[in-house]
Formats: C-alpha cells, sequence, structure tokens
C-alpha cells in the first residue's frame, strides 16, 4: 500500500509542476472563446484610455472658421475668419511629470484588475469541472451502496420468510433501499445543474477535457506571485500619484499661448455721406506669448488632504489584504491537512477491507459464507477507494482558492 501510495505522490508530482508552469494563455482554454474575446476588448480599452490619460496634458489645437454672406446697401459681400491657436502648459509645478506617472500606475491597476476577474472566472470554470468529476465519483459511490441495500434487502426478505425477523427490519431495509435510490437521484440532478454551470463558462466538452493538477504552493510563492497583491500595491501608487497631481494642481502653472489669424472680407459696404462705397481687404497675423497662473481655491486644503487619506487608505488596504491572504493560506493547509487524514483513514480501511475480502473469499468457497457476504464486501472495498479520489478532488479544491490568485513568473 505504501508503494501504491508512493507511485501516486510520484504521478502527481509530475503532472502537478507541468500546471504550476502553465501561463495565462493555456489555462484560457478553460472559458469560452466569446468570454476571452470579452477580456480582449477590456485589454484593448485600458491600453486606449490610459495612453488618453497619459497625454491629456496635451492641449488640444483649436482650428477654427468661419464664412459669412451679407447684401447691406443692396452689396453682396461676404466675410471668411480662420484662426489656429494652442494654450499649452509647460509647467504645473511637477503636475505634468506625476500625471504621467498616475496615468501608467492606472493603466497596471486596471490591467490587474481584469486579470483578476479573468482569473476568477477561470476558477469558476475548474471548480465546477472539478465538482462534476467529483460527483460522477458519487454517484459511482451511491450506486454501491444501493447494491448493498438491495443486498441487505434480499436477506432480510429471506430471513423474515423463514421467520427469522419481524416486519419491523424488513420495514427498514425496504426504507434503506429507497433512500439510497432517492439519494442517487440528487446527486444525477445536482450534476445536470453543473454540466449547465460549465456549459455557460467554457466551449469544452466535460467528458474529454482532462482536470489539471494543482501542486502545494509555498506561502512565500503564494504571496509573491499574487495578482491581487499586485493590483493593490498598484492601486497604492496610483492613489500617490493623484496625491501629487492633486497638490500640483494649486501651485503655480505657466502656459505657452501662440495662434494665427486670417481675414478676408469681400466687398464690404459701408455709406459715406449719401454714397456707398464697396472695398475689399485681406488681413492676417500671429500672435505668441505666455501665461502664469495660480489658482486660489477655499477647497484647497480639503481636496489635497482628500487625496492623502486615500492614499493612506490604499496602503492599510493593501497590507490588510497580505494579512487576509495570509490567513486564507493557512485555511486551506489546515483543510488539506484534514483531508490528507481522510485519505489516510480510507486506506486503512481499504486494506481492511481487503483482508475481510480475502478471508470471506475463502470461508465462501469453503461453504460458510453466502455470495451475499462476498458482493457486500467487495462494493465496500469500492467504497473506500472512491472515497479517495472523492478527497483528492477536494483538496485540489481548496488548491484552487490559492491558484485563482497565483500566477507564475508574473
Amino acid at each position: 500500500m505504501k508503494a501504491s501510495q508512493l507511485l501516486t505522490l510520484l504521478y502527481l508530482s509530475c503532472s502537478i509542476t507541468l500546471f504550476a508552469n502553465e501561463n495565462n494563455n493555456s489555462l484560457e482554454k478553460f472559458i469560452s472563446s466569446y468570454k476571452q474575446l470579452q477580456f480582449e476588448y477590456d485589454y484593448e480599452k485600458n491600453e486606449a484610455e490610459s495612453s488618453k490619460l497619459r497625454d491629456s496634458w496635451i492641449a488640444p489645437l483649436q482650428i477654427n472658421y468661419s464664412y459669412s454672406k451679407s447684401n447691406p446697401y443692396k452689396t453682396k459681400q461676404s466675410n471668411q475668419n480662420a484662426a489656429i491657436r494652442v494654450n499649452q502648459p509647460i509647467f504645473q509645478s511637477g503636475g505634468i511629470y506625476y500625471g504621467i506617472k498616475f496615468a501608467n500606475a492606472s493603466k497596471y491597476y486596471t490591467k490587474f484588475s481584469i486579470d483578476v476577474a479573468k482569473r476568477k472566472m477561470i476558477k469558476d470554470a475548474i471548480a465546477i469541472l472539478m465538482q462534476i468529476k467529483q460527483t460522477e465519483l458519487k454517484e459511482e459511490k451511491q450506486k454501491l451502496q444501493i447494491q448493498n441495500s438491495e443486498i441487505n434487502l434480499a436477506q432480510k426478505k429471506e430471513e423474515y420468510f423463514s421467520g427469522q425477523l419481524d416486519s419491523g427490519f424488513l420495514d427498514d431495509a425496504i426504507i434503506q433501499s429507497n433512500s439510497a435510490k432517492s439519494a442517487l437521484y440528487d446527486i444525477q440532478t445536482a450534476k445536470e445543474k453543473l454540466i449547465s454551470s460549465f456549459h455557460a463558462l467554457s466551449d469544452l466538452d466535460y467528458k474529454k477535457v482532462t482536470l489539471p493538477h494543482l501542486e502545494l504552493l509555498s506561502n512565500t510563492e503564494f504571496l509573491g506571485h499574487n495578482i491581487v497583491l499586485q493590483m493593490d500595491k498598484a492601486q497604492t501608487e496610483k492613489n500617490r500619484y493623484n496625491k501629487n497631481v492633486t497638490i500640483a494642481k494649486y501651485l503655480p502653472r505657466v502656459n505657452l499661448t501662440a495662434g494665427y489669424n486670417w481675414k478676408l472680407t469681400t466687398n464690404q459696404a459701408f455709406q459715406v455721406g449719401t454714397s456707398v462705397v464697396s472695398n475689399s481687404n485681406e488681413l492676417d497675423y500671429y500672435d505668441y506669448g505666455f501665461s502664469v497662473s495660480i489658482p486660489i481655491d477655499i477647497n484647497t486644503f480639503r481636496d489635497i488632504e482628500s487625496a492623502k487619506v486615500d492614499y493612506l487608505k490604499a496602503k492599510v488596504v493593501a497590507k490588510d489584504k497580505k494579512r487576509e491572504l495570509n490567513s486564507l493560506y493557512e485555511q486551506v493547509m489546515h483543510n488539506i491537512e484534514n483531508f490528507n487524514k481522510k485519505i489516510a483513514l480510507s486506506d486503512e480501511n481499504i486494506d481492511l477491507y481487503a483482508k475481510l475480502l480475502s478471508d470471506t473469499k475463502k470461508l465462501y468457497t469453503a461453504g460458510y459464507k453466502t455470495e451475499y457476504d462476498v458482493k457486500t464486501l467487495q462494493n465496500s472495498l469500492q467504497i473506500q477507494e472512491v472515497d479517495t479520489k472523492i478527497y483528492e478532488i477536494d483538496k485540489q479544491l481548496e488548491l484552487l482558492n490559492l491558484y485563482e490568485m497565483y500566477v507564475n513568473g508574473e
């Protein structure tokens, strides 16, 4: 038995390591192509929005043109005006620099937010798939229990009709058999619901897809490659630069102003005494200069204080999240330890049932035991083996809570 356990561990370590080094692209196969496309659009929008925010300090070039016609004094005339103007900030007491930093931090924060949502969906799809496989095992186990209940019912019938039991024992056996069958129907109903949920998230055929195997993570690995902590770190950086941008907003700023103007008037009419005179003229000129401004706002210090509080809170949230994740890791390890105990207990039962089955077969051959006894022990042995597989999936589901946030190499 120990040799068998060692081989199982070696097998898991090989397949597990393969999964632990997988990147997001290989995990994406568990969610549907439409959902993958939605996330791709989210990433593209984030790139566009972050670029727009990063370059928001660059002032737009204003281009204006107008054309009009009129007929005062019954003389048709036209006016055309065109202008190009720019009012470009060139100094904002650090506001431009911190604004660019804020835009980059916002970009990473949004990216990690999308990553977190994506990993959550991938985790849900894998978890449902694991639960489907686990439900299939439970279905197999319940069918074995039904067989045992039917064997028990058959034995009770024989004993009842031979006068060895009263009707109460037979009635209990009937109830147990019916309860076992009813429990199977509940398991099958739960399985269909899980399959429906899986199809809502994934294009894969649950019958053909292979369950991923997850290896144990150290606390250092879990926290060191944690996208939730990376998102919180980006949030802290974002709020830090926003604080600096807010302060710079109330400090002196210098703008460069420049423009080019053009005007054309045709047949401009005006009255001189009793006569109407018309002429045409064209005018073009440029101007340039600079402006200095210092905003005076009654809410300056309140606005700055609010930005500072956001930054301080983000730092606290990041530290608190790390504490929560450390607690989550400890809880997962504790749960896995309990499942290992259950597996060890099932292994002991397997050894026990295997010995009982072997002895019972010998007694059956000698005529001291019935075929019912042999079949019941065979089913009980298989039930313990199925239990072991169910507990292994329980362990994987626990580890999935960690892998939801773990991205190796990022």
